[in-house]
């Protein structure tokens, strides 16, 4: 079995064999390490960041990302992309990752083109392979590498590593775009979206660090670690108020507590295998 460091060098490996790069950077854990392992490994001048700044996406997520680049002297780019403005995907899909990613890949690919980079670069990993992941296929489709996922790195190894090299995000909490908290088949809107940016920034405020707050209509549906769930029922008079302020009616604690993906529980093993790797119509 490998070691975290022997995937390393072969991660530097494949980066070397890119040449240059635009790195899909949204400051997540991942992306981050990806992105301070192609400096590391090609230099300052054959990397470019570039965030995708939407609807989707947090202002503190975008700013963090600002301030990430800014500290690893990595030039930099946000863009501004709308998913709600891709046909198909305001309807949420179980496919929705699919129209994101390809989305994202569309503008990217023409920046790199433009600017002299012969490829593109994004954050999936190894734990990707195991779960629902449609934006996977338009990554292949548009021939943009995931080298973290070549190389077999997980989540756990990613963490270690970036502790040991000095990458302040080695312990961030995991981050999923804000439409990954709607129900598929519920339609996603700005106004949905917004309630959930305000409801989950308003946890976190509080001092939550693993925070999900999934829209369910009328009801808000919390995730949080089971460490952190004593805590959540401690606070739970301030966090109503706050919620129904924010425009939703009823409250509730998920007992099962945070986990990637819960919404694809709601996926039987048929619907995956007949959308996983289906080109969006």
């Amino acid at each position: 079995m490998q070691t975290a460091w022997e995937k390393y060098e072969k991660l530097q490996g494949v980066l070397q064999s890119l040449d240059r790069v635009v790195v899909a950077f949204s400051g997540g854990v991942d992306s981050t390490f990806l992105l301070k392992a192609a400096l590391e490994t090609l230099g300052t001048d054959r990397v470019l960041a570039v965030t995708a700044d939407s609807e989707t996406y947090p202002e503190r997520e975008r700013l963090e990302a600002i301030e990430l680049a800014k500290e690893m002297n990595s030039p930099h780019v946000v863009i501004s992309t709308s998913e709600l403005n891709i046909p198909g995907y305001a309807e949420n899909p179980v496919n929705r990752c699919y129209f994101c990613k390809n989305e994202l890949f569309s503008h990217l690919i023409p920046i790199a083109q433009e600017k002299g980079y012969p490829h593109v670069v994004f954050g999936a990993i190894a734990d990707d392979l195991g779960d629902y992941r449609p934006g996977l296929q338009a990554a292949k489709e548009n021939g943009v590498r995931a080298p973290l996922q070549e190389v077999m790195l997980y989540k756990r190894e990613i963490r270690y590593l970036s502790r040991e090299l000095g990458v302040r995000t080695w312990d961030k909490p995991s981050f999923a775009c804000l439409s990954s908290r709607i129900p598929y088949g519920q339609v996603i809107t700005q106004e949905k979206l917004s309630m959930i940016d305000r409801a989950e920034a308003f946890l976190m405020d509080l001092g939550f660090r693993q925070v999900r707050v999934r829209h369910h209509e009328q009801t808000a549906r919390i995730e949080v670690t089971p460490q952190e769930m004593s805590a959540i029922v401690e606070t739970a008079g301030m966090v109503v108020e706050k919620f129904k302020e924010i425009g939703f009616k009823y409250v509730t604690l998920d007992l099962q507590g945070y986990r990637t993906g819960s919404l694809n529980e709601t996926l039987d093993g048929k619907t995956k295998a007949h959308t996983e790797f289906r080109k969006a119509e």
